[in-house]
């Protein structure tokens, strides 16, 4: 195997280790800077290669791209695995996306990250590896984003019969404005927009003898909510 070979091998598989969703191997090519064809096999090369080898994990090339997947052979003890993990070991950041899924679902990534502030990509990929968060759907108007919501097992790892069961939001809100602002994040679809919102909301609210200190108690407010 060229070094040239091993180096694209390598390269194809660390970005299917951190993609939580099927890629093209067209994307992979212009991702890496490389031709669509010397690609195409180093994917169907990889593929036989981890099968051949009957490796923990596959790749396999579904819904017009190529993903990560373990192998069927260990599913039970995989399940086994998830389902023992005690969710008190759950990060803060792990804690606050499972939150909003659960008081906002169904919700889309964008979703979450809007109310979050950050990109949870990451702790999404967690807690659906957990079995705590699924996929529930795809939205359509936004570019067939994954749609997740909570789990059987969430439920049972919180002590619920359903999501009615929740603890109310009010009681996690320590003011009628901070209140507002959770409510304002879960609705918000995008970061961006969201971010907007926030903006002009604070600058047409404000007089203009208080303006500096009347932003600044927002920013805090706002911070406050994030935590």
């Amino acid at each position: 195997m060229s070094e040239v070979s091993a180096q694209l091998r390598g390269a194809i598989e660390a970005l299917l280790f951190v993609s939580d969703e099927p890629v093209s191997t067209a994307r992979i090519a212009k991702i890496l800077e490389e031709t669509e064809g010397s690609v195409g096999v180093a994917l169907s090369n990889l593929a036989e290669e981890y099968q051949a080898q009957e490796r923990g994990f596959q790749l396999r090339e579904v819904a017009g791209g190529w993903r990560m997947f373990t192998h069927p052979a260990y599913h039970e003890k995989i399940e086994q695995y998830v389902l023992s993990w005690d969710t008190r070991r759950l990060s803060q950041a792990s804690l606050e996306a499972l939150a909003v899924v659960a008081y906002h679902q169904p919700v889309t990534r964008a979703g979450i990250n809007a109310v979050r502030g950050v990109n949870s990509e990451g702790v999404i990929s967690s807690l659906v590896d957990k079995g705590l968060v699924r996929e529930v759907g795809r939205d359509k108007n936004q570019n067939n984003a994954i749609i997740y919501g909570t789990t059987r097992t969430f439920l049972e790892k919180f002590g619920l019969r359903d999501i009615s069961e929740l603890p109310p939001l009010e009681e996690f809100a320590p003011d009628p404005q901070t209140e507002r602002a959770i409510r304002e994040r879960l609705g918000a679809l995008d970061g961006s927009s969201f971010a907007d919102e926030v903006s002009d909301r604070d600058v047409d609210s404000v007089d203009e003898e208080d303006s500096e200190s009347e932003l600044d108690e927002a920013a805090q407010d706002d911070a406050y909510g994030d935590e």
